[in-house]
């Protein structure tokens, strides 16, 4: 069986969006609290910044899908990867959930098992 490259870059993603993911929230509250104490203007792009590596994981695992399921492997992985880059693409309150999906989905990418046939 060969092992796809997608899948182990979106194993990597998934582990670089875990990090960022723990790490926005006290980047956008510091930021809420600059803006409203300072008048600082960062909230915007300090937001930006994390939905924006939340939306290319999700484009990065869609591959991944489409071509698991070309090479008959095991589409568990970035599925949970796609939603949990999907979950914090839509509200960053969903980080928590993000994190935990993307490590699962993490540990399947990188395993790439073969799919079940089930030819009765």
């Amino acid at each position: 069986m060969n092992k796809l490259k997608i899948n182990t870059w979106n194993g990597i993603l998934s582990i670089v969006n875990c990090f960022l993911f723990a790490a926005s929230w006290f980047f956008i509250i510091g930021a809420a609290f600059d803006e409203s104490f300072n008048g600082g203007s960062s909230l915007d792009s300090t937001a930006t910044f994390f939905y924006a590596m939340a939306w290319i994981g999700v484009v990065v695992s869609i591959v991944a899908l489409y071509k698991s399921k070309k090479a008959s492997i095991s589409i568990v992985g970035p599925i949970l990867c796609l939603i949990g880059n999907l979950a914090f693409g839509l509200a960053a309150a969903f980080a928590f959930p993000a994190i935990v999906l993307l490590i699962i989905g993490t540990v399947f990418s990188f395993l790439q098992k073969p799919a079940n046939q089930n030819n009765n």
